[in-house]
């Protein structure tokens, strides 16, 4: 048992200094209590049109099938909390998206922290995610002990708030595992249930994804629905109105990630300059971000939406 415990605080102390704010480890195994929430999540048809969240059940709730003889998962967060925001006459975008693709900036370093492991420990086999394979995150997250999950569903800190992002490294390896967040510090508190424009949050910590500002503006392909007209407060991509009211954001600090720091002109664009946008000024603006997912087309698509 010592052994793996000093390898849980190598790893942990490796972590930390590539940037990563938490690391929690918890034992791979089959999530009992996520499936039937998953099953009936899908059921009611919460996911909206993005038929992928049915694909592969089994993967999502058990790690041990998508990695071979998996034992731990190592679950980390990546503040994203900007130093400077977008001007307030304008249409907006969420802070996740204000520098490059947090996709390819994390992945880099969790490459780094398994070849650290791998030098360390020995020969170690596992696979990362960073939001791209059927893994819940949250769970995971909340099973390592790194928070608990809001009424908005998001993973929220104490003493850190909810702007970050959550890496997942499955290894064949037992390291030591760190108890579960059980504490929900959210009482009675339904700001965000609250703020929600388009009612997305549901009782019991449920999101209905197929409601959400983010599915319209970033995964839904077809048509931006009419009743929906007037409800997007000014989010042209994905939305952080849940996050912005939660009173445990007022701990949430400036990240000090180069890579995710904005280009200038998203913060001082306006409103009309959103209106005129080019396909090159879109280019230049979002050249690393991953707002280049919704395309040119779709950035325009919700920006008309959103004028009067």
């Amino acid at each position: 048992m010592k052994n793996l415990q000093t390898y849980s605080n190598l790893i942990k102390a490796e972590a930390k200094r590539l940037g990563f704010d938490s690391c929690g480890i918890a034992k791979a195994e089959f999530l009992e209590d996520e499936a039937p929430k998953l099953e009936q999540w899908l059921k009611n048809g919460y996911h909206g049109k993005m038929q992928y969240m049915e694909n592969y059940f089994d993967k999502r709730l058990d790690p041990r099938l998508l990695v071979d003889d998996a034992k731990s998962v190592i679950s980390l967060s990546f503040n994203y909390f900007p130093e400077k925001f977008q001007k307030k006459d304008s249409y907006r975008v969420a802070k996740y998206a204000y520098g490059e693709d947090y996709h390819h900036v994390l992945k880099s370093k969790i490459k780094e922290l398994t070849h650290f492991i791998q030098n360390t420990i020995g020969e170690v086999n596992g696979r990362a995610f960073v939001d791209s394979a059927p893994v819940l995150e949250r769970a995971w997250a909340q099973k390592s002990g790194l928070g608990w999950q809001g009424k908005h569903s998001l993973i929220i800190q104490k003493n850190k708030g909810s702007f970050f992002f959550l890496v997942e490294l499955i290894l064949d390896i037992e390291l030591a595992y760190d108890y579960p967040f059980v504490t929900d510090h959210c009482g009675k508190c339904t700001k965000c249930v609250d703020a929600c424009p388009t009612e997305a949050i549901l009782s019991n910590n449920i999101i209905d994804a197929g409601k959400c500002i983010s599915y319209f503006t970033i995964e839904l392909k077809d048509e931006l629905p009419s009743e929906m007209k007037g409800k997007f407060e000014d989010w042209m991509f994905g939305c952080d109105i849940c996050q912005d009211v939660c009173p445990w954001n007022r701990f949430s600090k400036p990240h000090s990630e180069e890579k995710f720091k904005p280009h200038p002109d998203l913060l001082t664009m306006k409103k009309n300059d959103w209106e005129e946008i080019t396909e090159d000024v879109f280019k230049n603006i979002f050249k690393k971000s991953a707002v280049k997912r919704t395309k040119f087309s779709g950035l325009t698509r919700n920006i008309q939406f959103l004028e009067k």
